[in-house]
């Protein structure tokens, strides 16, 4: 099977969504089939060997001039290609750091009227490489931010085209208005130009059936899988004082790093000093930066410093070294997480979890019995959680225990990947 799969990059950031689509596609490869892992508006960035094909279509920056002035939407494609380089498209951040929120939500609406946006440009080269330098026998989209390039794909190629569903209401509910209100009216009238979807669980499937307003039949689930690789093959012999409380993901106030905060000073007072420990590993972005300061700032005014340890952005080996020197994990994210990545990473490496319950995180905890949940947003629930798992080491054993061979038996990328072919071959069949 040839496919082509059109992924996002993230600006230079370890991005979950980059590393399960390089995961999916090199599992595919390896199955014996010719993907084609396409980065749009800059290179993906993931803690795997990457797969992606060296070309960025939608480069970021002419996306941006394109969005900002007409004369850039008539420039000649050779010119546009200076613009397209990988090292002026990993230095995007800065763009992106300083572009606002109108700028962003005009650019948005623009990228979903596709063929009748300001980018209509990138989708042509878009459209043109893949009839004539690729022919693939089906299209699968990252997310469905990427609807409006489907009506042209299809009628230039005449192939399915897929759409994974990864969390992408998120950043549509963050957009200002007018704009988050356009978008979401083109997202649902564009919504049915593609023949099916993919969603990561069935909770995010049925809310994402209301949210496009499509059938829920057309949306086929096919859970998260992991490239297992050098994941859990180190047995924890973890000392039970200090007990080591860890975070891992994005640094932002969506993902609840301040709740977490909370509640390891609650642990704090109730234990006393030197009891508890907090790591905290996952990229920060220059916005996010006073939020991380503010933290900080109240760490120490609360006289933990010692018991608090930032280990900034990691890489695959670091990650796993992170992950292996802790007893528990959250990540109490204020939004309904789609995916929830970083439970099966801590999982394959026998760490119980403690998360809130919403999202994606019941259905991972009733599949691999890894951890337990709690009330959201509530720090004393999320320090009770974790003081149930201090308390009873055995409990907390068994969890990371039940959760460890789980994912290994169930959550590999190998399984995820026959199951995606698998919805693959039933659209290729009609």
């Amino acid at each position: 099977m040839k496919i082509a799969y059109i992924a996002a990059g993230a600006a230079g950031m370890y991005c979950g969504t980059c590393i399960h689509d390089n995961t999916l596609a090199a599992a595919l490869q390896r199955k014996g089939h010719d993907v084609a892992l396409i980065p749009t508006y800059t290179p993906i960035r993931t803690d795997e060997t990457d797969v992606s094909i060296e070309r960025v279509f939608y480069g970021g920056i002419n996306v941006y001039l394109q969005q900002r002035s007409a004369l850039f939407r008539h420039t000649p494609w050779l010119l546009d290609r200076l613009f397209d380089s990988n090292s002026l498209l990993n230095r995007l951040s800065r763009l992106s750091a300083s572009t606002s929120a109108k700028d962003l939500g005009a650019l948005t609406v623009s990228v979903l009227q596709g063929e009748e946006g300001k980018q209509k440009k990138e989708l042509a080269k878009l459209v043109k490489w893949l009839k004539d330098s690729y022919q693939p026998d089906l299209v699968q989209l990252t997310n469905s931010m990427f609807v409006g390039f489907a009506k042209e794909i299809k009628k230039a190629l005449g192939v399915p085209i897929l759409c994974a569903l990864q969390g992408e209401d998120i950043f549509l509910e963050d957009l200002i208005e007018p704009y988050k209100s356009q978008a979401l009216d083109l997202l649902q009238a564009r919504a049915s130009e593609v023949d099916g979807y993919i969603a990561p669980c069935q909770y995010y499937a049925d809310f994402m059936a209301d949210y496009l307003d499509i059938p829920l039949k057309t949306i086929d689930v096919v859970p998260l899988g992991l490239n297992l690789n050098e994941h859990g093959l180190r047995e924890q012999e973890l000392p039970e004082t200090p007990f080591v409380i860890g975070y891992l993901a994005r640094i932002c106030p969506e993902k609840g790093l301040h709740l977490l905060v909370e509640a390891f000073y609650r642990l704090t007072n109730r234990l006393g000093l030197g009891k508890v420990q907090l790591k905290v590993a996952g990229y920060l972005g220059k916005k996010d930066e006073p939020y991380l300061e503010q933290l900080i700032k109240q760490i120490e005014a609360w006289g933990l410093s010692e018991a608090f340890d930032y280990w900034g952005e990691v890489d695959r080996h670091q990650k796993i070294d992170f992950l292996n020197g802790l007893h528990v994990l959250s990540v109490p994210t204020t939004y309904k997480e789609s995916k929830g990545l970083f439970i099966l990473e801590a999982l394959a490496n026998g760490v119980p979890v403690v998360q809130p319950r919403h999202g994606t995180f019941p259905e991972l905890i009733a599949a691999t019995g890894g951890g337990i949940l709690v009330d959201a947003e509530s720090p004393d629930a999320l320090a009770d959680g974790i003081s149930q798992l201090m308390g009873n080491q055995s409990h907390r054993e068994q969890l990371g225990q039940r959760g460890k061979a789980t994912v290994h038996r169930d959550f590999s990328d190998d399984i995820m990947a026959e199951a995606t072919l698998a919805v693959y071959q039933k659209y290729i069949s009609r």
